[in-house]
């Protein structure tokens, strides 16, 4: 049922979509009620250490990284849909270990299966996303793109919505009674594992054209350091790792922040992840119309700012006196937030894109998607650290003055996480400094950015933070990187086949000086023509 098709008809592509969009409701209800925030509540409800919790935020964006590698076991294997339902089957198992988690008594015990599980669930997650991107590029008419891809969106949305509120609801509960919540948990993960089975069923359903014979592999290698060779893309992956690092140091503990230090319920953190999903949704034309007419850049130094003042904001939330107030005060910031990772999202795909060499975009992207998933890993972990040291810490800012009524003061107090805040605003504004030094030129076609958008990151799980779309600006593009890997492989076949007759024995021994000078390994004496082509290739 796996094995991949040499025809797929237009009746077998139309049942794909639909099952396809079985899949993706299914697979948002996992989203919604299994990971990002809930997952957090989880740790929290089982005592995890701020440490542990910063390794757990660090875990989604670590395993983005195994998408390299996964590009090579595509091309070796070159079953796509097989590659895929086996991984994200496999990473549902993880789901049942979820479950468990709140019944293990020892708290040691219960955080190192709750991280473990967290490995696979996202580790596998990744590994399926790289073959199903490149399957659907495959599968999909380039002229239904578009159409199917937002009913796709439709579809999910409607279904996390209910999902939320379903959430929202449970996650209240859950904070009543331990006992109580250790079933709230339970009943939600192993629900979330019966819609993983319905999601895998309906992706194996979906059929999948056979990729091209394999030939010679091209290097991944290669096409992920070839951009570091370019001196203004380096800028931008400056700017791009110390931005991740910056809003990675600070929003996976906002959770923390709102249950513990300013008395929310897990219920209303994950409304403000959703309204911040909102917010992304409904800006990010409006986000591409002004890229358009202005500039990429232009976006970023209006979108980044504003991400950095409202991590500044964050700070203040706990002047806010009444549950009221503050609620309206979080709310306000999370719409802010989100409409800000938006803009940086979509404008740093586009510049990253216009800053590479006709061809070579793929390899541009992959660069920058590794590059941030490391920057953005090690930000949660490095705050689970420093977090403690500032617990103990506090910075008082005032201003005192005389009159002839007496003395007067007026002043702020920063304490742990209001000054942990400050901290990762500073670098935010470093990433300010980064960006002012990038220069963007170049032109990018639409149907170029529009495609990375539509295929990029599109199993991926949501970052445990209660603002979206952190993640968009290093989608890594596994499906393209495969099509260009594939490209190469055809231009290397094409070359033997014509040369194949027509080089003489002193043209192979001119050749391999050439192959000397550029400094590359001696070839055995009067080399054969398939040696000679496989050096040069």
């Amino acid at each position: 049922m796996l094995e991949p098709q040499d025809e797929v008809s237009e009746r077998e592509v139309q049942q794909g979509l639909r099952a396809l969009l079985v899949d993706a409701s299914f697979a948002t209800a996992i989203g919604a009620l299994n990971s990002g925030v809930v997952l957090l509540a989880l740790a929290l409800h089982v005592g995890v250490s701020t440490v542990q919790i910063g390794i757990l935020a660090a875990i989604p964006l670590f395993t983005q990284i195994l998408q390299a590698p996964a590009v090579s076991l595509v091309e070796r294997l070159r079953t796509r849909r097989r590659i895929s339902v086996i991984s994200v089957f496999l990473a549902r198992l993880a789901l049942p270990i979820y479950a468990v988690v709140p019944f293990i008594p020892d708290r040691n015990v219960a955080a190192a299966s709750l991280m473990a599980a967290a490995l696979l669930h996202y580790g596998l997650n990744a590994v399926g996303a790289c073959s199903w991107n490149s399957w659907m590029r495959d599968l999909v008419p380039e002229e239904e793109l578009g159409r199917f891809f937002a009913r796709r969106t439709l579809f999910g949305t409607a279904v996390s919505a209910v999902a939320t509120i379903v959430g929202a609801y449970a996650l209240q509960q859950a904070g009543t009674d331990r006992a109580f919540g250790n079933s709230i948990f339970c009943g939600l993960y192993l629900f979330g594992f019966a819609c993983g089975l319905v999601s895998t069923v309906a992706l194996a359903r979906v059929p999948e054209p056979r990729m091209p014979p394999g030939s010679d592999d091209v290097p991944i290698r290669r096409l992920l350091t070839g951009p570091l060779r370019d001196r203004n893309f380096r800028q931008m992956l400056r700017y791009l790792a110390s931005w991740q690092f910056a809003v990675n140091l600070a929003t996976p503990f906002f959770t923390v922040y709102f249950v513990r230090e300013l008395g929310f319920g897990m219920g209303f953190v994950l409304i403000f992840s959703f309204i911040s999903q909102i917010a992304n949704l409904a800006v990010i034309r409006g986000w591409g119309r002004l890229s358009d007419h202005f500039s990429n850049k232009s976006v970023l130094s209006v979108a980044t700012p504003l991400f950095i003042f409202s991590i500044v904001a964050m700070a203040f939330a706990s002047d806010v006196d009444g549950m009221t107030a503050r609620s309206a005060y979080l709310v306000m910031l999370h719409i802010i937030m989100g409409a800000a990772a938006a803009g940086v999202g979509l404008a740093s795909g586009n510049i990253v894109l216009k800053l590479s060499p006709g061809g070579a975009a793929t390899g541009y992207l992959a660069s920058n998607a590794i590059i941030g998933a490391i920057a953005a890993g090690m930000a949660p972990i490095i705050g689970g650290w420093a977090s403690d040291f500032f617990a103990a810490r506090k910075l008082t800012l005032a201003v005192r003055w005389t009159s002839p009524e007496g003395a007067a003061e007026l002043g702020v107090m920063f304490t742990h996480w209001e000054f942990f805040f400050l901290v990762s605003a500073v670098i935010g504004l470093y990433a300010l400094h980064r960006l002012s030094l990038v220069q963007e030129s170049g032109f990018t076609g639409r149907r170029e950015v529009v495609s990375h958008i539509v295929y990029s990151a599109r199993r991926n799980l949501g970052n445990i933070s209660s603002v979206t779309g952190l993640r968009e600006a290093m989608s890594f593009p596994a499906g393209e990187l495969i099509k260009l890997r594939e490209r190469k492989m055809a231009i290397i076949q094409g070359l033997q086949e014509r040369l194949r007759s027509s080089l003489s024995l002193s043209t192979r021994r001119q050749v391999t000086g050439w192959v000397l000078e550029a400094g590359y390994a001696v070839p055995p004496p009067d080399p054969s023509l398939d040696d000679l082509l496989d050096r040069i290739a």
